[in-house]
């Protein structure tokens, strides 16, 4: 697990016009991303289910989730998306890096393109 910050483009969708630059706090081990929620209803992400998700300290919390499309120095892809509230931290989880094709390099502390591998199945 490594952990830095990086600002990234988030839209509604890839086409979608409206976006914001968000400060994340990247942390590989963590699993979805963390959007303040007012930022999601400017951009008009709106959430469609709640889930439970368990902090280090073994407190269980409720949050909105949604997706959303995330950009990355021109590369980009669609994500899950957990609806912040107050107090919370935009954090940019292992599942918003894989969709973009990023992994978190934790002795640099920087983002790398991932290498990309398939299985060749006959």
């Amino acid at each position: 697990m490594g952990i830095t910050n990086a600002i990234l483009t988030v839209r509604e969708h890839r086409k979608a016009e409206k976006t914001a630059e968000v400060e994340f706090l990247v942390d590989s081990g963590a699993v979805y991303s963390l959007v303040p929620g007012k930022i999601l209803d400017e951009l008009g992400i709106e959430p469609y289910k709640e889930m439970s998700f368990s902090l280090a300290d073994g407190t269980s919390i409720k949050r909105k989730v949604s997706s959303a499309y995330f950009e990355f120095e021109g590369e980009g892809g669609p994500a899950p998306v957990v609806y912040g509230e107050e107090g919370d931290t935009a954090l940019l989880g292992a599942t918003t890096l894989e969709s973009i094709g990023l992994v978190l390099n934790p002795f640099t502390r920087t983002l790398h393109p991932m290498r990309m591998l398939m299985a060749n199945i006959k």
